[in-house]
């Protein structure tokens, strides 16, 4: 059977701004690099798996460093909210493929692996989906049926919404791909599963800076 192609959106306000509870993880200095690490990480790996990983940015040259990783970078182009922005993609991608596969991305994942992807993908098995937060309230990623809606309902109380609306909960492991990144405690958590490259570089700089 031939696959369907996967595209991901994955929305970013500009990393000066983002992340306020995980200050003081590195120095004050080094928190934008930081947000833009954990970025880096997941948009690498999205990028591995992926056909396209369009970031819808608030900032588009904020976050330009990420189009080295296997991005695309748009504006957000006045989007009132996380959801819109991811609407905005959407319409964006489908322009160019009406009948691909969806998915929005947080990018806070600095442990995800392509075959975490992979394997919510092979799982969600043409449906609607998502995979919850570690915590099992919020959403880290959320899959389109092919060629249909995606629908999200991004906020408190996601993975509610987002059940409410249709889409499966994934059952599959994945640490890498239920592990955002909001505190200090979640990143050390994330640096245990595995982070990537560049989130870890950063963390070792700023240990030792």
């Amino acid at each position: 059977m031939e696959t369907v192609p996967v595209d991901l959106i994955v929305p970013m306000k500009p990393p000066r701004l983002g992340k306020s509870r995980l200050r003081g993880a590195v120095d004050d200095a080094l928190h934008p690099a930081l947000v833009l690490a954990l970025a880096s990480d997941t948009v690498a790996a999205a990028a591995a798996l992926a056909r396209r990983v369009l970031v819808v940015a608030t900032d588009p040259g904020a976050v330009a460093a990420l189009a080295d990783v296997g991005a695309e970078i748009v504006s957000e182009d006045g989007a009132a909210d996380l959801n819109a922005a991811l609407r905005r993609g959407e319409a964006l991608l489908r322009a160019d493929d009406p009948d691909a596969v969806l998915g929005a991305l947080q990018a806070d994942l600095p442990a995800l692996r392509p075959e975490d992807l992979a394997g919510a993908i092979t799982e969600a098995a043409g449906r609607r989906a998502f995979a919850a937060d570690w915590e099992g309230t919020g959403t880290t990623l959320l899959l389109s049926a092919p060629g249909g809606p995606l629908l999200p309902r991004f906020g408190p109380g996601s993975a509610v919404a987002h059940a409410g609306t249709g889409a499966v909960a994934l059952g599959l492991a994945a640490p890498g791909l239920r592990r955002d990144v909001d505190t200090a405690a979640d990143l050390a958590h994330a640096e245990a599963l595995g982070l990537g490259k560049r989130t870890g570089a950063l963390l070792y700089e700023g240990s030792t800076g």
